[in-house]
């Protein structure tokens, strides 16, 4: 997430797609966008640009120059690898009608809808508007949240009581996404008996990568023995300003990877490798970078970068990094960016999710927003009208996390607007139709 909303903010220190096709089982099939000159250079960006200090060096006090470590780029899983730029150029771009072929059929405009919203449920104490938003609303996705220190097979009880209520008047019979926020340090959703005490991603990132990778992978496998199937980590902004610990929702708490963007697409990447050999989805955040800032947009409103650019920017070429590395999941941050796009939030920017991140950058994986439900930043905009914002900027999975009395509201909305408008109902079953190929990769 973006910082640290009331679902887990610690106390002060010591959050369209070029199309599917489908095979012949009918499963939607994603190809990445033909961008790789742009792609290539964002690459080059991410590798040599950034600032000088040690990937475990401590923000505290501010920097201190030291020799910029060299580290290589990440290696990508065998099972999703993204296709270099050259093969990429050699897709066919598929026809915007054939998004939803097969893999949506059957569904209602409701049911297709609850795919597109994730619920925040307490961790301890989960709240009734969690319960309905499943059971009246057919929201498909939930995220564990708040603090629980009573261990694995107590949080395992809690998802249990929503993963049951999976069936055909719920889910369509869909399995849901069951995130939560384990990144480590100051943000760590799970503790307790099951679960290990993750060191802070600066910590994380002294680690050389492949030892990373094997901590992540057993990180990843208590979550996955819990029933947690996807992670909201890792953390992919780059902290690359003279004082880190002026970034309030990333330096502060040391959840950064690192202050040069080679160093932090590289253990980024390890984190991510580790999670999805325990078959836990990672998700990278927050695009198109949160390390510049000096507001936590869970706290604040107006929270604007004036540094990150659209191209050849090393924050931005992070990103791209792990995009040829198959991620498969990318949060947008909800600041705003005045160099891309000065006029929304990039929660709300078809400039940044649509032109920038999928067309350019050639994305084709699920874009995720931060928390939208109790964010300051968005405060200003009603609940559902986030959501249709949000969706229409082409993201796919609206997060209501911190406040889940809000989730009715924005499916309502979101059905009204698909109601109205064929352009939207479109943009409605191509998230649909791209969550589902999501979940059609998790381990039963």
């Amino acid at each position: 997430m973006a910082g640290m909303n009331d679902r887990h903010r610690p106390a002060a220190p010591g959050a369209g797609e070029p199309p599917a096709t489908t095979d012949p089982s009918g499963s939607p099939q994603y190809h990445m966008s033909r961008r790789p000159v742009l792609l290539a250079t964002l690459l080059g960006a991410g590798s040599l640009a950034g600032c000088s200090l040690l990937p475990g060096s401590s923000p505290a006090g501010g920097s201190s120059p030291s020799a910029t470590p060299t580290a290589a780029a990440p290696t990508p899983p065998p099972s999703t690898a993204a296709p270099s730029p050259t093969a990429a150029a050699s897709e066919t771009t598929p026809s915007p009608t054939t998004a939803s072929a097969g893999a949506l059929e059957g569904w209602s405009l409701e049911e297709k809808v609850g795919q597109l919203m994730m619920v925040g449920v307490d961790a301890a104490s989960p709240a009734q508007a969690s319960t309905e938003a499943v059971a009246s609303h057919h929201v498909g996705n939930i995220f564990i949240a708040g603090r629980a220190t009573a261990g694995s097979q107590a949080t395992q009880k809690v998802i249990s009581t929503f993963t049951s209520k999976v069936g055909p008047d719920t889910t369509h019979g869909t399995a849901m996404l069951v995130a939560t926020d384990q990144e480590g340090g100051e943000v760590q959703v799970l503790s307790g008996s099951g679960f290990s005490d993750i060191p802070s991603a600066m910590d994380q990132s002294t680690q050389p990568r492949d030892q990373l990778a094997a901590s992540a992978r057993t990180w990843g496998k208590e979550l996955a023995d819990a029933g947690v199937n996807m992670n909201l980590a890792p953390v992919a902004d780059l902290v690359d300003i003279a004082r880190p610990t002026t970034n309030e929702p990333i330096g502060r708490w040391g959840r950064e990877y690192g202050h040069d963007a080679a160093t932090v697409s590289s253990q980024a990447g390890a984190f991510a490798e580790g999670m999805q050999a325990s078959g836990v989805i990672p998700t990278y955040k927050h695009f198109p970078g949160l390390g510049r800032v000096t507001a936590n947009t869970d706290t604040s409103a107006d929270v604007v970068d004036r540094t990150t650019t659209r191209s050849s920017d090393a924050a931005v070429g992070v990103f791209a990094s792990a995009i040829a590395a198959g991620a498969q999941v990318i949060m947008v941050s909800s600041a705003t960016y005045a160099l891309i796009d000065a006029s929304a939030p990039a929660v709300f920017s078809s400039t940044i999710v649509t032109d920038m991140l999928r067309t350019e950058m050639g994305f084709s994986g699920v874009v995720i927003t931060d928390d939208v439900s109790a964010a300051v930043q968005v405060q200003g905009v009603a609940a559902g009208e986030r959501a249709v914002r949000a969706v229409r900027a082409g993201c796919d999975i609206v997060l209501a996390s911190a406040d889940p009395t809000v989730a009715a509201d924005m499916v309502k909305a979101l059905v009204a607007a698909a109601q109205s408008d064929p352009a939207f109902a479109a943009r409605v079953d191509e998230s649909a139709a791209r969550v589902l190929a999501l979940k059609g990769g998790l381990r039963s």
